[in-house]
């Protein structure tokens, strides 16, 4: 019961934490990559489809992305869904394929991706907390049905703080990597 609970809480802290870390990948650092780009929902024949099923997506140069979709047919939809998402990229087609060309970040601009990315971690770090209080909650609740002693009710609560403290320290980690990235010059 307790080890169970405990491996459910767990689980829910990891994904908290693969979550946010995939976030991170979203904000711009004035580097090319393809996570920039990835998650991008295209209109394909009347039907939204993330970007990365329907294009290669490659970086040819540090501050350029190269998209080239499967599809011909497609290019106008996918440069459309670039054109109106918040990249702040106009998209470059040939015909063929699109190049992004990303710009140099100002220094005004990288201190809002700063709290951009806070706002992130932060939001992970509630998603970690809320595991261990649903956690917390099943294993009060077990006690009160008599299903465990006091003693390892204690014991559960020790282990889910370290759990828990081990898992906003790895988002605080992340975090601390990205805003380094981040001011990077």
């Amino acid at each position: 019961m307790i080890d169970e609970t405990l491996l459910d809480a767990m689980d829910k802290m990891d994904r908290a934490v693969e979550h946010t870390q995939a976030q991170f990948g979203s904000v711009r650092t004035g580097r090319a990559t393809p996570s920039l780009v990835e998650r991008l929902s295209v209109d394909y024949y009347g039907a939204p489809v993330p970007l990365q099923q329907i294009a290669s997506i490659s970086v040819p140069e540090a501050r350029q992305l190269l998209i080239k979709p499967h599809d011909r047919n497609s290019l106008d939809a996918v440069e459309k869904a670039i054109r109106d998402s918040d990249l702040g990229v106009a998209p470059n087609n040939d015909g063929v394929s699109i190049r992004l060309s990303l710009p140099q970040l100002t220094e005004e601009r990288r201190r809002e991706y700063v709290k951009v990315v806070k706002n992130m971690a932060e939001d992970g770090r509630i998603a970690v907390r809320a595991a261990r209080r649903d956690a917390r909650k099943t294993l009060e609740t077990a006690e009160k049905d008599g299903d465990i002693s006091a003693d390892e009710l204690d014991r559960a609560e020790k282990e889910l703080e370290r759990v828990t403290h081990d898992h906003v320290e790895r988002i605080d980690g992340a975090l601390g990597r990205k805003e380094q990235e981040l001011l990077e010059v």
